[in-house]
């Protein structure tokens, strides 16, 4: 039988293998033979060579690995704040203090959600359309949204939240935004919201905290506010309560979070968050400065005399605004306009800003915060000539100083006296600029009394039946400029908040324009149009906004405040937030 190449693959493997391991002792045998010819200095100088080589090779090798990498957050860490109050509603119907809102925030999500540039992005929803006639808001629900304890939020959750905010018998801050707008279910995972006519601001009204309706069904309204769900809450936020510690009478003193693996955005980077409850600014700063938390928010500009060095001041402009309103139906002598501008050119707002903010704050001159227009109204007057162009304005229109400064004319054969009084509230913010207001104002030549009222007093005794000559207050106008509530003339009387009694034709039709525009530019137009009535006409004297003062350790990364209109809003982008970081190669970043 004669062998042929055909033979099993089988029969060659193990010749094969011995063929090889010759032809290697060979090559070996070779390169020992050649290295035994060198004499012992060209070996270490051809060893040499080798080593160098290897390492010249090693080194281009790491340069090139660190060249493609590149850092991104990792999941992990933990961090703790530090916060005053005693929150009462972790419910986002209810939340009335910044402690509210600061758990609230963490717990809660709604429909959309605000960005730190202003923007919206879908948060439990899947996406949203807007009719043409800018009515209809139609939104489709995320189909893998779920609440903290698994069960899936639905759009019967969406109908009972709004239907508890509309609530009258609730009270909720939230119903003046929910009124008139009809809710249409269309299935578990659709939903329209009708309004009877265009309102460009709504979509920010769609970023309230969603309910879980089974949680909440069997509470009647009378009951809402006493449930337990308002301290030990459920919701579809980015973190969720893992524990609570309480005080000896109950009063919880420290919420630990954990991170939510299923929150709808994706889950956040940091895993645990632990905001600790203090009574006072002075004990925040305290446990603050020995370690006991991270971060604090709202502290008051002069407390920050000590920040640890791992720590660092975030600040970003709140869109409020502060001023001197004037109430000319109380005080005659504001109905004259040279009056109103000689207050307004007088007043040293650069002195308020840097004594009362500790310069964390802005001078304003018009109703509208800054950086929300293309531009804003400057001031008129150079500070050293302040007083004296002051005067001047007064002296052309006829008024004359006594012999104890302050200044009179003759009005219908009647002496009116510059001479007034100004209402604020017992806050320490307020009571220092209302004392600089009254030095400012007297060194013109006014004469200036100071009312100065609790804060709730305030509200119900002066400012809602509009009993003040002159109020020294402020406005949240919050992210979506709406300034009808404040400035249209229907607002004048209570429940409006158009606390300067303004009434102007002009600056009505513009308000009402202002807030029916989709188009951002055209709103921008009519507000800087309205801008120019108020300059002119002058109903109070703008002073500053101030700024949202955030302490918070290096270690935090990720973290941008932007557009912050209350305080629980500097979580707005947490679940981007991150401590812990991996490298990767640049083109796997994503």
């Amino acid at each position: 039988m004669t062998t042929t190449d055909e033979s099993p693959s089988w029969s060659k493997t193990p010749r094969r293998r011995l063929l090889n391991k010759q032809f290697h002792l060979k090559k070996e045998a070779t390169f020992k033979a050649a290295l035994e010819t060198l004499s012992r200095s060209e070996r270490i100088f051809v060893s040499v060579l080798v080593g160098l080589l290897l390492i010249s090779v090693g080194g281009i090798l790491y340069s090139v690995n660190q060249f493609l990498l590149v850092e991104v957050p990792a999941k992990g860490g933990s961090t703790s704040e530090g916060i005053v109050g005693s929150p009462r509603f972790i419910n986002p119907l209810l939340a009335l203090s910044d402690a509210d809102r600061d758990l609230t925030a963490l717990v809660y999500s709604g429909l959309l959600k605000a960005t730190p540039e202003g923007k919206f992005i879908p948060d439990l929803a899947e996406s949203y359309t807007i009719s043409e006639d800018g009515l209809i808001y139609n939104f489709v629900l995320r189909d893998d949204a779920v609440f903290h304890d698994g069960e899936p939020v639905t759009t019967n959750d969406i109908v009972f939240t709004i239907g508890k905010a509309k609530d009258s018998l609730l009270k909720s801050p939230k119903r003046a935004n929910w009124e008139g707008v009809g809710v249409e279910q269309v299935n578990e995972r659709e939903i329209n919201f009708v309004l009877q006519q265009p309102y460009a601001p709504f979509l920010e009204n769609t970023t309230i905290g969603i309910l879980p309706m089974h949680m909440w069904e069997h509470t009647n309204t009378e009951q809402f506010a006493f449930s337990t769900h308002n301290i030990e809450p459920i919701g579809s936020g980015p973190y969720k309560i893992q524990r609570i510690e309480r005080s000896s009478v109950g009063i919880p003193e420290l919420y630990e979070f954990t991170v939510f693996e299923d929150y709808a955005i994706g889950r956040p980077y940091i895993d645990r968050v632990t905001i600790r409850i203090y009574s006072n600014e002075d004990e925040l700063i305290k446990n603050y400065l020995r370690g006991d938390v991270d971060s604090m928010s709202g502290v008051s500009p002069e407390k920050l005399t000590e920040v640890h060095n791992d720590s660092e001041i975030v600040r970003s402009p709140l869109p409020r605004i502060f001023a001197v309103f004037f109430n000319q139906s109380k005080a005659p002598v504001f109905t004259h306009l040279e009056v109103r501008k000689a207050l307004d050119v007088a007043l040293d707002k650069e002195r308020i800003v840097n004594e009362v903010l500790g310069g964390y704050g802005t001078e304003i001159k018009s109703p509208i915060p800054p950086g929300v227009l293309r531009s804003s109204v400057q001031a008129s007057f150079e500070k050293s000539s302040r007083i004296e162009r002051a005067k001047e304005i007064l002296e052309r229109n006829g008024w004359a100083q006594g012999d104890e400064g302050i200044w009179k004319k003759t009005v219908k054969k009647s002496e009116l006296t510059l001479s007034f009084s100004i209402a604020t509230s017992n806050t320490p913010e307020l009571k220092a600029a209302a004392a600089i207001i009254k030095d400012e104002w007297e060194k013109l030549g006014a004469q200036v009394t100071l009312r100065i009222f609790e804060p709730g007093d305030l509200n119900q005794n002066v400012i809602r039946p509009r009993e003040y000559e002159a109020l020294l207050f402020g406005e949240i106008v919050g992210r979506e400029l709406d300034l009808f509530a404040f400035w249209h003339s229907s607002q004048r009387n209570d429940p409006g908040l158009n606390i300067a009694l303004y009434a102007n034709i002009t600056a009505d039709r513009l308000l009402e324009e202002a807030r029916t525009l989709s188009e951002r530019e055209e709103r921008i137009k009519r507000y800087e149009q309205f801008e120019e009535e108020i300059k002119a006409d002058i109903p109070a004297v703008f002073m500053y906004a101030p700024d949202f003062i955030y302490v918070t350790p290096k270690k935090v990364q990720g973290l941008e405040l932007g557009s912050v209109t209350t305080s629980g809003e500097r979580f707005l982008n947490i679940h981007e937030w991150y401590i812990e970081t991996d490298k990767v190669w640049y083109f796997f970043e994503n």
